[in-house]
Order: C-alpha cells, then sequence, then structure tokens
C-alpha cells in the first residue's frame, strides 16, 4: 500500500477558486443568443433610451445570476485524495457524491480549453473505461496540481519497490526521459489541412442564417423574394453574355473550393497545433491543439489494437493514419489517434514500439468465402435492380438502363474489391485488410483480446461461412465471411492465446 504525504491524507479540497470565472464565462456563453433575441426585441423600436433602461440592466442581471450560480458550484465542489480512491462531493441543491478506486483508473488525461488556458487551468480527466460519460472529471486545478495529481495516481497503480520509494515525491512533477516518435510542424499541418476539404463553415452559416431569420429583411424560404433580390444582379449577367455567364459559374465553384480548403485548414491547426508523440518509461504521450490543448499518456500494455487507414485522394500520395485502440478514451472516440498525417515509413516505428509487428512479406493470407463475395455482390446490386422495376413500367423506354448500369457496377465493385478483404494469424496477432480505393488495416494483440465470437445469420448458416467478432474494449473488430471451418480454427487459436496469459500482468 503506497501512502499519501500529510498534505494530501483525505481532506477535502476545492479545485482553483478561478474556476468559478471560467464557469461563469461558459455560462454567458450559452446565454448569448437568448440575451440577443431579448436586446433586438426591445429596440425593434429604435429608442436609446430603451437601451440604457432594460438591455444594459438585463445583462449586468444575466452576468451577476452566472457569477453567483458558478461561485455557488464551485463552493459546493469538493474531492479527497484518499488512501485507495478519489472522491468527489457536488450539488447545489441536490448533492451527489462518486468514489472512484485507483486501481479502476486507466488513465489520467490533462485537458486545456481556451478559457481555462488563458487562466493557467486544466481539467483532469480520471479515465475509467466505463465510456458513456462516466469518466471522473476535477474542471479546474492549476498545470502544476493537474500534473501532480496524474503522477500520483501513476505511482499508486506501480507495483515495482522503486516507484513505492519515491511515493513522498508522487504529488511533484516527474522528468522523465522521452523519445520523440512523430510530430507535425506548420509546413506538415498545412498540407494535412489541403486533404481536409471541408464545407462546415457553409452548413454553421446556414444555421446561423436559420437562428436569426429574423434579422433578414426578407423571409428566407421566400422565393418570390429571392427572385427579387437577385433580379438585378441576376439581368446584368444576362446580359453579358455566355461567356460571362460561364466566368461567373466558374468564379462561383473555386470560391467554393476555396471556402473548403481555408475550412479544412483552420480545422486541422486547431486540432492538431504543436502535436508531439513521445514514448517515456510511462507509456506514449501525446499533446495537441491549438485552442483545446490535450496531454494523454497513454500505457503500452493497454494498447490492445492499431489502425491504420487512409482516404481515397491521401492514399494516392501516400498519407495514412494511425490510430491505437485502448481501454481509455480519446474526446469521444474510441481510437487514440497517434499519427494522423504520416507516410508508412514513419508510421512501421510506431507500431513496433507500441509491441506490434507490420505484416510479414511471407504471412500467409487467407480471404473470405467465395460464397460470401457472390452473396454481398447480389445484396448490393439488388437495390439498383428493385428501382429499375417500376422505371422500366413508368418510364420511356431506355430509362431503365440507368439503374441497371448502377446494379452492374455495384456487383463489379463488390467483386474486385473482394480480392482486397483479407486476414491472416501469426504468431502474436490477428491481421485484417479491406479496401482498395482506401485501403485499411487493423492489428490486434491475441493475448490482448477479451473473447472472439462467430456469428451466423440464415443466409450465412445455409451457405457456410460466418462473421468472426473479436473482443476489444476499446473498438471493434469484425471479419465477415470466413469459411466456417476457418472461423473454427481462429477461435481455438486465439482463445488459446488468451488463456495462456494474464491480461493484468502485462503492465
Amino acid at each position: 500500500m503506497i501512502s499519501l504525504p500529510a498534505t494530501t491524507d483525505g481532506e477535502a479540497q476545492r479545485t482553483d477558486p478561478k474556476s468559478f470565472l471560467v464557469r461563469a464565462v461558459a455560462l454567458m456563453g450559452q446565454m448569448i443568443i437568448p440575451l440577443v433575441i431579448g436586446a433586438y426585441t426591445i429596440i425593434d423600436d429604435g429608442k436609446l433610451a430603451d437601451v440604457i433602461a432594460y438591455v444594459i440592466p438585463l445583462i449586468i442581471v444575466v452576468i451577476g445570476i452566472n457569477v453567483a450560480l458558478a461561485y455557488l458550484g464551485w463552493l459546493r465542489f469538493t474531492y479527497r485524495v484518499g488512501e485507495e480512491d478519489i472522491r468527489v462531493e457536488s450539488g447545489i441543491v441536490s448533492r451527489a457524491a462518486r468514489s472512484v478506486p485507483y486501481e479502476r483508473i486507466q488513465d489520467v488525461s490533462l485537458e486545456q480549453q481556451l478559457i481555462p488556458r488563458l487562466f493557467g487551468l486544466v481539467e483532469v480527466k480520471f479515465e475509467t473505461g466505463s465510456g458513456g460519460g462516466e469518466d471522473l472529471k476535477l474542471s479546474y486545478l492549476t498545470e502544476g496540481e493537474g500534473a501532480r495529481l496524474r503522477e500520483l495516481v501513476r505511482a499508486w497503480r506501480a507495483s515495482d519497490a522503486e516507484a513505492a520509494t519515491k511515493t513522498e515525491a508522487a504529488l511533484e512533477p516527474m522528468e522523465e526521459q522521452s523519445e520523440t516518435l512523430f510530430a507535425m510542424q506548420s509546413p506538415r499541418l498545412l498540407k494535412f489541412g489541403l486533404f481536409e476539404f471541408s464545407l462546415a463553415i457553409v452548413a454553421v452559416l446556414f444555421g446561423v442564417t436559420q437562428q436569426f431569420e429574423f434579422l433578414l429583411p426578407f423571409e428566407l424560404w421566400d422565393l418570390d423574394a429571392w427572385q427579387q433580390q437577385l433580379a438585378g444582379p441576376g439581368a446584368w449577367l444576362a446580359g453579358l453574355g455566355p461567356l460571362a455567364q460561364v466566368l461567373g459559374a466558374f468564379i462561383a465553384a473555386l470560391s467554393l473550393i476555396l471556402v473548403g480548403l481555408v475550412t479544412g485548414i483552420a480545422r486541422t491547426f486547431a486540432r492538431e497545433w504543436g502535436f508531439l508523440l513521445e514514448r517515456t518509461s510511462r507509456g506514449f504521450r501525446r499533446r495537441r491543439g491549438l485552442f483545446t490543448r490535450t496531454d494523454v499518456v497513454m500505457p503500452a500494455h493497454r494498447v490492445q489494437a492499431i489502425k491504420i487507414g487512409t482516404r481515397f485522394l491521401r492514399y494516392r500520395f501516400g498519407w495514412h493514419g494511425l490510430s491505437f485502440v485502448s481501454l481509455a478514451q480519446d474526446a469521444g472516440s474510441s481510437n487514440h489517434v497517434v499519427a494522423p498525417f504520416a507516410q508508412m515509413e514513419e508510421i512501421a516505428p510506431i507500431v513496433r514500439a507500441a509491441g506490434f509487428a507490420p505484416p510479414a512479406s511471407d504471412l500467409e493470407w487467407h480471404r473470405a468465402s467465395r460464397r460470401y463475395r457472390f452473396d454481398s455482390a447480389f445484396y448490393d446490386s439488388l437495390p439498383f435492380v428493385l428501382v429499375a422495376i417500376p422505371v422500366a413500367i413508368a418510364a420511356p423506354v431506355g430509362f431503365a438502363l440507368l439503374p441497371l448500369a448502377g446494379a452492374a457496377i455495384a456487383a463489379a465493385a463488390n467483386l474486385y474489391g473482394w480480392q482486397f478483404h483479407r486476414h491472416a494469424l501469426d504468431d502474436n496477432q490477428v491481421l485484417s485488410t479491406k479496401g482498395y480505393l482506401s485501403p485499411a488495416t487493423q492489428i490486434a494483440s491475441r493475448v490482448k483480446l477479451h473473447s472472439i465470437e462467430i456469428s451466423q445469420g440464415p443466409i450465412a448458416q445455409r451457405r457456410g461461412y460466418a462473421t468472426v467478432n473479436l473482443g476489444l474494449a476499446g473498438g471493434n473488430f469484425s471479419m465477415p465471411g470466413i469459411p466456417l471451418e476457418r472461423a473454427r480454427e481462429l477461435r481455438a487459436a486465439i482463445l488459446t492465446s488468451i488463456a495462456t496469459k494474464d491480461f493484468s500482468e502485462l503492465a
């Protein structure tokens, strides 16, 4: 048992006093839209006296209420660092208490959103692997206190004698030797952003327009009003001739593409700024983010599988992404992104550092059942065939050829893609690949799997194939269309690997 220093022997503590200011600012952000609507309603008559008499006092009252609620929430929130657990009590009127034993904590991550970062605060997240938003959070602590709490949990979980002798210093930031495995600077981020084309800003502007439709001088969905708005420019454009119209359409399309590129670059820089992946004695440490800065440590023994994926366009330039599947979660995802935009020669060392091995050149690959191949092609083409029937009855002759052509293309694509859906089993790993336009590879450690399941639907039972589902705590690993005998061989081999090694001993 690791004993705690006297300064944190279970006494109730509060988060940093500046936390309630951060909460007050966050609450104000939620009140912006109601305040704008209320202010617009009041000043609709255009009287400055009404603004002074109503709007300004309203803003002051709202700010006062938000600050008061935030302060009460901070005052009634306490946490205790005990001998065996961390306990939290919260609630202004109704009280809630929660205790999380150290042995249940899978990882501790530090996150800095923009506003807390301005105050020098971090949110400490104790990840339990339970999912469903049940992780324990302390919002907000100073950066030093957050680092000390993370080291405390690590020291408690360590079972070696050396860690126990360092307990008195467990609440002090620990300097660790680290090896940089992957990093992205501005040129790489810019190139990454060009591949992250996004029109999300257009959707956001559309949503804002709907919310504030009352501010427009005409109805948003009134087609006659739009025709009146565009009548002048439209007549002018029509008078310029076909060449000018084509040029105008080209400029409009180019503007849309430019908006998508700028949006993708901006999102990439905001999410991946300062991306750094290091290998430390505690595991893999990843830091990234411009406005929201995250600092996550992933113990190597808890990485159950890896995923290597890409997209259609970036694959043509040799760019891939690498993710770890572990018990902890990464911003709502079950995978920790450790190399979002890298070449395969950059990914290979990270894969080996995590205890995995890239597919060997002499690895024996197996494809899905040929029966599954033809069944999948039939199912993919069936919707097009069903559409072709009413089209052939009601539409002019020849129109039915369009859905039939779609059926032929879907069937051909499925039949061709079958050869790229493969799986393999070596002494330590299960491997699976799929896709030919944007291939993806998944590799799982045999001894770290929780279970293996063979499932068959009615058709699969008659056709003699099955889907093999591998049990992972933080993700899914399924291999459909495996011949039944091969599926049973996989299950027997993997169950033997699971039984020969206790997962808890891998630490």
